[in-house]
């Protein structure tokens, strides 16, 4: 008889980040991901409000040279919002680059080769260099951080990942939020609600300036067709605007949006052309030091878009075998890790379904077989014995009750 099938699970189904999967594992988002709808609903809302603009305007049957709002303009709006949309999904629901986590700390060293470093018990870390304690073995102790060579010749400091149990790759950090160590962590955006990182950074830049550019042509559609309502009253642009009450919605919610893509998008093609993560601009501040990671403008804005797409290096859908429990001999104590006591005789079963002892001729347990219940017996007569006499033994030091009302009357 072979030994009995372990129970097995996909990888995403015992995962131990704080993501959420969908479609059996081929969709990954973050914990955060009801934040998506939310970015949706801020983007299909001005969409929606230009499309049904440009409806009305051509059942309105004006001439085509006095629209500035049209099938073109219809067309144009639908595609960008799509656009936008399919950036925004690819950036929430694929893998950012998660490094898998260690079930226990490099006892042997770390990926680059370091071995771990062996110490006695009596050695204490000095103020300048940490040391994290192996679990597994107490005489081994891991340094905190470790000097790796990078491109270029460039020596950059890693850290060792309690939580992942593993020495961080270069540029790599753990969220807190997803609770999982992430290549080139950038950061996490609530909007999209997932990391930003390796393997999803480039659609994330795609999505903003796909947003912004949104932002910017409704907001220059919108004034488009207000001037060209001019004609219709009498020339006047507040006029023209008090009759175009939807346009002028418009205006100001992409001009105030415009500000926040707008902005951000700046503010990420600063970080392209130099090389950097969010993370490493506020942490480190290149501009101050050199970046080991800045190989000039042109190689670092072809390093997001020309380069090949990283496979994952988790497979989210691979089987993968459970950890047999221990097994616990008795739930109670140190009798747990015993072989268990027999409390009932083999003549004594306890039917669990039915709630009662089947007959025992013996009528005693077999753990109780073998003691001298004579001796017990004559044991317990001669404790009892001593008890009575030693309770009916006079008190030297208590005063007869006559003696004691001689002296009162006295």
């Amino acid at each position: 008889m072979g030994e009995p099938e372990r129970d097995r699970r996909r990888l995403y189904q015992v995962w131990k980040g704080s993501n959420k999967f969908l479609c059996g594992g081929r969709l990954i988002f973050g914990p955060d991901a009801g934040s998506l709808f939310l970015s949706t609903v801020l983007i299909a809302s001005p969409l929606v409000g230009l499309c049904f603009q440009c409806v009305t305007k051509l059942d309105s049957g004006g001439s085509s040279e006095k629209q500035a709002l049209g099938m073109p303009a219809l067309v144009a709006t639908i595609f960008l919002g799509l656009t936008d949309l399919a950036f925004l999904f690819l950036t929430s629901s694929r893998d950012p680059g998660i490094v898998p986590r260690n079930a226990r700390p490099p006892e042997r060293g770390d990926d680059n080769g370091h071995p771990a470093a062996a110490v006695d018990d009596d050695d204490v870390a000095t103020p300048s260099t940490e040391w994290v304690m192996s679990a597994a073995n107490p005489h081994l102790r891991l340094p905190r951080t470790r000097d790796v060579a990078v491109a270029g010749g460039h020596v950059v400091r890693v850290k060792y990942c309690d939580t992942c149990l593993l020495y961080r790759p270069p540029r790599a950090s753990h969220c807190s939020i997803c609770n999982n160590c992430v290549q080139k962590f950038d950061h996490h955006c609530p909007w999209v609600g997932q990391c930003i990182g390796l393997r999803n950074y480039r659609f994330f830049f795609l999505f903003i300036s796909t947003s912004t550019f949104l932002c910017l042509y409704v907001f220059v559609l919108s004034w488009l067709n207000i001037a060209a309502q001019r004609a219709s009253h009498g020339g006047s642009l507040l006029k023209s605007m008090t009759g175009e009450p939807l346009s002028l919605v418009l205006i100001v919610y992409t001009f105030v949006s415009a500000w926040f893509v707008g902005g951000l998008t700046v503010f990420h093609i600063y970080l392209m052309s130099t090389n950097q993560t969010t993370y490493e601009n506020f942490r480190y501040r290149y501009d101050k030091k050199e970046n080991p990671y800045d190989r000039g403008v042109p190689a670092n804005i072809s390093e997001v878009f020309c380069t090949g797409m990283p496979p994952s290096m988790n497979k989210f859908r691979a089987w993968v075998e459970l950890p047999e429990p221990p097994e616990t001999a008795f739930d109670g104590g140190p009798l747990s890790s015993r072989k268990k006591i027999d409390l009932v005789g083999p003549g004594e079963k306890v039917d669990l379904e039915m709630g009662h002892r089947t007959h025992n001729p013996g009528g005693v347990p077999a753990i109780l077989h073998g003691l001298h219940y004579a001796e017990m017996e004559r044991n317990s007569i001669s404790v009892h014995i001593k008890d009575r006499q030693s309770a009916e033994a006079p008190d030297p030091f208590m005063i007869p009750e006559a003696s004691r009302h001689d002296g009162e009357a006295e």
